[in-house]
């Protein structure tokens, strides 16, 4: 019986994988990180001084949720008829803040806590008048006769809760250096737009320790973050010669500006009349100090500080003119974001090649 003869098997040379699909395959991957990075930071996108949201209301008016048309503020006839207090929920220096209800929405009424401080309370309320924008907590209505000022509610609260949130089994997912970053964000494009806000160049004084600062701001349940509190936010006029002190008293702490710290010496009492004036570059000095918190002690977090420890040198300069502009670190955070999202594709793009 004839044997048939064994097929041999053929040996193929390795193949190769043609240059240009890789190059198409980078350029993929690439591509979808850039597109990540614009979907989750077109809130942040600036165009002109006051970025002004084009969704937004005129003056005078609101637009809330998915309701298309814009409302007047509530006066003082609708605040009294129509909005129901709950419980207090907080209280500062010029404002006790209570949880209310208005037509089955949870929102806040903030009042005037003693009469000593209604210029500081009309401040603030003139403020949140003129500010409105995506980067300022949404103004319902307001009555100055009664000292009362009704804003959107945000159930996460203010800053100093942060961490707290993020270890709630819900937000956990968001405690990423990505999200952390995205929040640093948000906080420098709030100081650029005060310092270049429709009416001048404003400062946030309400910023001694690194405590107060947080209670200043809300975080939004799609996580961004709403500057809050505008009472103490006085006007620097260079051109004028107007420059600006954070209150009468002498301020202390490494948390504040050297220029905002009395500069005679304790051989010399403090006297407010002596205190040299000072202008919006004391924000800028607090910046480091502020997204060193935002980025806490999470997996990624110790490089986002090494790219940013340059910019972050440089906002310390103990010279207020020698230290960059709000833009120029929200210009810096940016390009880092996006450096951070094109390394974090490439890993998985070596493999594939």
């Amino acid at each position: 019986m004839e044997k048939k003869p064994h097929l041999a098997r053929r040996e193929f040379p390795p193949r190769e994988v043609p240059s240009a699909p890789l190059a198409l395959l980078l350029a993929a991957v690439l591509l979808l990180s850039a597109l990540l990075y614009l979907y989750l930071n077109k809130a942040h996108v600036s165009s002109g001084r006051a970025e002004a949201d084009p969704g937004r209301c005129p003056t005078g008016y609101f637009r809330w949720g998915a309701v298309k048309n814009c409302s007047p503020w509530l006066s003082c006839e609708a605040i009294n008829r129509e909005v129901r207090r709950l419980k207090c929920v907080g209280e500062g220096a010029v404002k006790k803040v209570f949880l209310s209800e208005w037509k089955e929405n949870k929102v806040v009424l903030s009042q005037l806590t003693s009469p000593e401080l209604k210029d500081d309370f009309l401040h603030g309320l003139k403020m949140l008048k003129a500010l409105q924008s995506k980067h300022v907590v949404r103004l319902l209505g307001y009555c100055e006769q009664q000292f009362t000022i009704l804003t959107e509610y945000h159930p996460l609260g203010s800053l100093r809760g942060l961490n707290e949130t993020l270890h709630i089994p819900k937000y956990r997912g968001m405690n990423t250096w990505h999200r952390r970053l995205m929040l640093a964000i948000d906080y420098v494009s709030i100081i650029r737009y005060l310092h270049s806000s429709p009416l001048g160049t404003l400062v946030m004084c309400d910023s001694n320790d690194l405590d107060k600062v947080l209670s200043q701001y809300l975080l939004t349940s799609d996580f961004h973050i709403l500057v809050n509190d505008l009472d103490a936010l006085p006007l620097v006029n260079r051109s004028a010669g107007r420059l600006v002190k954070c209150g009468h008293r002498e301020l202390q702490g490494e948390f504040v500006a050297p220029e905002q710290r009395w500069p005679y010496g304790e051989e010399v009492p403090f006297e407010d009349d002596l205190m040299p004036p000072y202008d919006e570059k004391t924000d800028i000095w607090k910046i480091p100090d502020v997204s060193n918190f935002f980025l806490g002690h999470v997996e990624g977090s110790d490089i986002v500080r090494l790219h940013l420890f340059d910019i972050h040198a440089a906002c310390k300069k103990k010279d207020p003119a020698e230290r960059p502009s709000a833009q120029d670190v929200l210009d810096t955070y940016r390009k880092v974001l996006t450096l951070l999202i094109r390394e974090a594709a490439m890993p998985g793009t070596r493999e594939m090649l």
